[in-house]
């Protein structure tokens, strides 16, 4: 029997291009032959092959949300000292990446030029990763980046800088639903919303398809009702996480309350294995108001947080460390936030991790 001809390898344009055809020459030739690296200075990073090479990365914060005329003056600064090689990092950071060492400084003295802070490297804060906020999501309870321009203008000299005991990492979701990283960031601000969405019980029956919007809820906090003689729905408040699965699938029950919507705040998580194990945000302030453009309450708690953490932490500790060294009675006390009720774990299970001797102190 003859040989059967060569299977010819499938081409398909589905999906991304392989990332290493877009590697740096001097990447590609010293893959996985790295000896060491380090920061020269915050927002610059240098690391070393086995055979000698260098490459230079400089990090640079961004708006996350970009125009397309920053995109292209990306560009143009990539291709002008880093032979057009760029790359972005899950913390919404750009960083170009050069072998010239001699390209490093007019490269940084461009990017600050024009306005793109250089930074975020070691000890520092890196750009906060945020969701859409009142710019695209239709369930948001909150802005995304007005809140963190206006944190960012306050906290920017702990992105240029090293002054901080260990890295840290801001995180925003508009909504419980978490599109962003708050439930494993050592500071992270959630919208949150405080209403159950509202029915419109006119609107309902020519919008919605009433089977699919009880099943769209994952607490069957919504059941089958008539008003008026006409087939509608009712939502069981006490059952209902306010998550906004409902008006994704039925426009007439909106979520959105201007009135009752605001931001919470939650610190100690983290992703790093490093010292101890991965741990999930914990409530640090119940509720903030909503309060465009600026946000002060919200953009006060964050920095208070954080100048509390800068005074309080050992070297090398995060934020989650730090508050189960000193106990979070202490950590409240410290930073002068109020314990309320909404701190205590009431979940379904939570005999195994509520706090309930009676030693407990404030």
């Amino acid at each position: 029997m003859a040989d059967a001809p060569a299977k010819q390898e499938r081409i398909t344009d589905i999906g991304p291009p392989h990332y290493k055809k877009f590697l740096p020459p001097v990447i590609k030739e010293n893959y996985g032959k790295w000896l060491w690296h380090d920061i020269p200075r915050p927002g610059v990073l240098v690391h070393c092959a086995e055979s000698g090479a260098k490459i230079w990365t400089v990090r640079a914060g961004t708006a996350r949300l970009l125009s397309v005329d920053t995109l292209r003056e990306y560009a143009e600064i990539a291709d002008k000292y880093c032979d057009g090689h760029l790359r972005f990092t899950s913390r919404n950071n750009v960083e170009f990446l050069t072998s010239k060492e001699e390209n490093v400084a007019p490269l940084i003295e461009e990017l600050e030029s024009k306005g793109h802070p250089v930074g975020g490297t070691a000890n520092s804060i890196s750009s906060i990763v945020h969701t859409q906020g009142w710019v695209h999501c239709h369930t948001s309870a909150t802005d995304a980046s007005g809140v963190v321009k206006a944190v960012m203008d306050e906290v920017i000299d702990h992105f240029r800088g090293h002054k901080l005991p260990n890295r840290v990492r801001i995180a925003l979701a508009c909504c419980l639903n978490m599109c962003g990283a708050v439930h494993c960031s050592d500071i992270a601000i959630l919208g949150i919303h405080r209403r159950p969405p509202h029915v419109n019980d006119e609107n309902l029956k020519n919008l919605c398809e009433i089977p699919t919007t009880i099943a769209s809820c994952p607490t069957a906090a919504i059941k089958p009702v008539t008003v008026d003689g006409k087939p509608s729905v009712e939502v069981d408040e006490d059952k209902c996480m306010y998550c906004g699965n409902c008006y994704t699938t039925c426009p007439a029950m909106p979520i959105s309350d201007p009135l009752n919507d605001g931001l919470s705040i939650w610190v100690g998580g983290k992703v790093s294995s490093a010292r101890s194990m991965p741990t999930f945000s914990k409530l640090a302030i119940p509720f903030l108001p909503n309060n465009p453009p600026r946000w002060p309450e919200t953009v006060e708690a964050v920095v208070n947080i954080l100048e509390t953490y800068a005074k309080g932490a050992k070297d090398w500790e995060r934020v989650g460390e730090w508050i189960e060294r000193i106990g979070w009675p202490r950590f409240f006390r410290e930073t002068g936030i109020e314990f309320t009720k909404y701190h205590i774990d009431d979940f379904k299970g939570s005999a195994r991790t509520l706090m309930n001797s009676p030693a407990f102190k404030r």
